[in-house]
């Protein structure tokens, strides 16, 4: 580990310095909101002021010789996201070795127009690899905060160490965003990682913290249009916190289903009704034009989030779109979970992520998995708790032990996946996820069934959410209060299962040497609070070669 990256202190580390999930589907359309409800969010600026940065400054997709730069440009009062108004405005960057900007290793100019939302990009190259640079931008007079980034390590270097900040499901009327200011405040991150769940695409109030909205969102309505979209971007992206840690590290996002609708598949959604909302295929493009737009990510494959970055000679990374190709979910219990013929990854997705993990030459091999792919069964638990967790899982009420929105429903391609890793002898593969609002160590078994006496393909860490509703939550006890009774069922209903919990918030820290995996998990005092603190909750990591999780007694 470089001595940058072992700068933060050890009670640093333990105290940080400062769904209900929708099934059923609407009768009638939400209505656009556009420009209102957002200016008035937003610093007031008289008219005729010049360009502003409101919506600050980003990196993303590092690799060894450059970085993708990101920002927004308000031209006028008027143009505010979503508004598709403004006149065309000129935009420069530059890159420097400093953070003076007395050592300027690249600049450039970019036109942020309203056909783009006045959102811009610059993919910079010709970079030094694992190195620290600083950016901004500047239009006419006027400066955007100055921001932190960082290259990947060179594909052949010899890496001791890698640290990522680990984050997902972030609900803006649930609360405040914590984890991204306790993660910026670190200072020691590498990158950050963003399973999805960015943004939420609910109407106000439909889905707060514990049914009371912290503070509201725009538009107001459901967004449905590429207008809506836009809007709800932008207001995300005034949010003090996640403006800090974009300025502090490079982020790499995937998306999930709320950045198009609740439990998203190729042809719809079941937040979405056809005809009454449009049409899925209009309304997804909208969502993906958005994305790019407003996130610092490049359009990858067939202009999805699936993409693979390299770190060194120690970490792969390959990035997943589990939305844009998968079938329908399935009804649980109808037996199709099984069909060959049902995907989650299509079939050019699959076949190129079992080709990367064959083919690579790193001592890990990361997967960025918007959804659980460790297999899941309830279990015993009592009636008061399983009607809770079948709401959040979208599971049905009657005890069925399958989430089929996750890889549970997709058994064929886990099968397929799995096999793979262990016909090829493919070791140190390691599932990073988000999606279901809490923290989990997995082993991933061939055959759960069998467990532990049949073997562990892989390992995965869940990251729980930063705002969204945990099961505690839903059932409106005190926090911890369910992970104490729930916990212990589901481990031992699912042995491939070493920590669980349900009832907290917070983020993770990965941190990974040659000999280890390590996830180190924080938890915030309460999302509701403005100020909220961390604090250190457990670790776990994989040793090299074992493919099985251990408890850690220190995080990293």
């Amino acid at each position: 580990m470089t001595s940058r990256q072992r700068s933060f202190s050890a009670s640093e580390r333990h105290t940080s310095l400062s769904p209900r999930r929708r099934t059923v589907v609407k009768a009638a359309a939400a209505t656009a909101v556009l420009a209102a409800p957002l200016a008035a969010t937003l610093p007031a600026r008289a008219a005729g002021q010049a360009p502003a940065f409101l919506h600050g400054v980003a990196s993303g997709d590092p690799l060894p010789d450059g970085v993708l730069l990101w920002t927004r440009v308000t031209p006028t009062p008027q143009a505010v996201p979503g508004s598709g108004i403004g006149p065309d405005t000129e935009v420069s960057w530059v890159v420097a070795k400093d953070k003076a900007f007395t050592s300027v290793v690249a600049k450039g100019t970019v036109k942020a127009t309203a056909a783009s939302d006045h959102t811009v990009k610059a993919d910079v190259r010709g970079l030094q690899p694992a190195t620290d640079y600083w950016f901004r931008f500047s239009a006419g007079a006027v400066d955007s905060p100055v921001a932190r980034t960082r290259t990947a390590p060179a594909a052949d270097a010899a890496v001791s160490g890698l640290r990522f900040g680990v984050v997902t499901c972030a609900n803006w009327e649930g609360g405040y965003f914590a984890p991204y200011r306790h993660l910026a405040a670190r200072g020691d991150l590498d990158a950050w990682l963003h399973l999805g769940d960015y943004i939420y695409e609910y109407k106000s109030g439909e889905y707060a913290a514990r049914g009371t909205v912290v503070r509201p969102h725009a538009p107001a309505g459901e967004i449905i249009t590429l207008a809506d979209y836009r809007t709800r971007h932008g207001r995300y992206k005034t949010d003090p916190d996640l403006q800090a840690l974009h300025l502090k590290a490079p982020v790499v996002a995937i998306w999930d289903d709320h950045e198009f609708a609740d439990n998203a598949w190729s042809g719809g959604a079941v937040n979405h009704t056809e005809g009454a909302e449009g049409t899925w295929t209009a309304r997804k493009a909208a969502a993906k034009q958005a994305y790019f737009e407003w996130m610092p990510v490049r359009p990858a494959i067939e202009g999805t989030t699936y993409r693979r970055l390299r770190f060194g000679k120690l970490a792969d990374l390959s990035l997943l779109d589990l939305r844009s190709f998968r079938s329908q979910q399935a009804s649980a219990g109808s037996g199709s979970v099984d069909d060959p013929n049902r995907t989650i990854t299509g079939r050019a997705q699959l076949d190129w992520l079992k080709a990367s993990l064959k083919a690579s030459d790193t001592t890990w091999r990361l997967v960025g998995n918007s959804v659980m792919i460790a297999p899941f069964v309830i279990g015993s638990l009592t009636a008061d708790l399983l009607k809770p967790l079948a709401k959040l899982l979208d599971l049905p009420q009657d005890g069925i032990g399958i989430n089929t929105d996750q890889w549970d429903g997709y058994t064929h391609d886990r099968r397929e996946l799995l096999d793979h890793l262990r016909t090829n002898a493919i070791a140190n593969t390691v599932f990073l996820t988000g999606d279901i609002h809490m923290s989990w160590a997995n082993d991933v078994p061939v055959d759960a069934g069998t467990y532990p006496l049949s073997p562990s393909a892989a390992t995965e860490f869940v990251i729980t959410s930063v705002t969204s509703d945990n099961l505690d939550d839903i059932v409106k006890v005190p926090e911890g209060t369910v992970s104490a009774v729930a916990a212990p069922l589901i481990e031992a209903a699912n042995r491939h299962v070493h920590w669980v919990d349900t009832d907290r918030h917070g983020y993770g820290v990965l941190d990974i040497t040659a000999d280890r995996a390590q996830m180190d998990y924080y938890v915030v005092s309460d999302r509701t609070d403005l100020n909220a603190t961390s604090r250190w909750e457990r670790s776990y990591r994989t040793r090299s070669g074992t493919q099985k999780v251990e408890r850690a007694y220190d995080p990293v």
